[in-house]
């Protein structure tokens, strides 16, 4: 077994190896390949084979500067799709915990928790008391 591990070590020096686009696009493979059990379409199955053909080609490339850059790209545009689905868990778990109102005198927003009946509300901005129900 270590012979095999020697060999493989020594084939990959100077290759670009696997990083986070390669795993995703492995994923991308199996999911497709999963849906492709039920739907059994050639479509499906030829995306995954050249998804997995990309995957290997970067994993052996020995050019690796475009690979560093292609993953480079891949983690910004994952980190905006990441962020973004965080935002909005974030405002779905306060608009389930918290009233948001919005002051009657200046339009400041105000949180307030939920379920505690009917309460005054104290403007921090501008004082101005004004009764809502939570």
């Amino acid at each position: 077994m270590s012979e095999w591990r020697r060999k493989l070590q020594q084939f990959m020096i100077g290759r670009y190896g696997a990083d986070q686009l390669t795993h995703f696009l492995n994923a991308c493979v199996v999911v497709l390949l999963a849906v492709n059990l039920f739907a059994r379409t050639r479509i499906l199955y030829s995306l995954a084979v050249v998804l997995l053909i990309v995957a290997y080609y970067r994993m052996f490339s020995r050019n690796i500067s475009a690979r560093f850059q292609e993953n480079e790209r891949y983690m910004r545009y994952r980190f905006q799709v990441t962020e973004c689905l965080k935002k909005w868990r974030f405002r779905a778990d306060q608009a389930r915990r918290f009233h948001i109102y919005k002051c009657p005198g200046c339009g400041q927003k105000i949180r307030i928790p939920r379920g505690k009946g009917k309460i005054s509300i104290h403007c921090p901005k501008c004082h101005t008391d004004f009764i809502k129900r939570s």
